[in-house]
């Protein structure tokens, strides 16, 4: 019986994909708990326009990441922190701070997850910071750490 998944099944797929299952397993077992339904073509025509909306949806953010990332791309980032005499942090600056900053600075909402950062900036100096934004758009942005006073 072909099936088309509402949810990912383990070992069978995942959610949207259109399986091959035996009869008393979708009776039983799938189609009581919600996990599928029969791929009538009814069903099917459902499932194509949902994936259009999809990729649409996901083509749009992509747009606007693209765009965000051009406008954050424009300039330098300036942060004054205290730091002691040889140029060390006192704390350390993580990516919500760096977010915070981004935030702060264009206006554009920047989520703290989308900064990339190996281990936390504890120096003074001039940083290449990893922006990975939604839709898998990836670039860099420049951060200069600077010492109060």
């Amino acid at each position: 019986m072909k099936v088309v998944l509402l949810k990912d099944v383990s070992k069978i797929g995942k959610k949207g994909e259109i399986k091959n299952v035996s009869d008393g397993y979708a009776r039983n077992f799938l189609i009581p708990r919600k996990l599928a339904l029969v791929a009538t073509p009814e069903v099917l025509k459902k499932i194509e326009k949902e994936n259009q909306l999809k990729a649409e949806k996901e083509k749009q953010i992509k747009e606007e990441s693209q765009k965000l990332l051009k406008e954050l791309q424009k300039q330098l980032y300036k942060i004054t922190v205290k730091a002691g005499g040889s140029g060390k942090l006192f704390g350390a600056l993580t990516s919500a701070d760096i977010a915070k900053l981004i935030s702060e600075t264009t206006g554009n909402k920047i989520d703290k997850k989308w900064v990339i950062l190996e281990k936390p900036i504890k120096e003074l100096g001039l940083y290449d910071i990893k922006l990975k934004l939604p839709g898998g758009i990836s670039g860099i942005v420049k951060l200069e750490v600077v010492q109060e006073g």
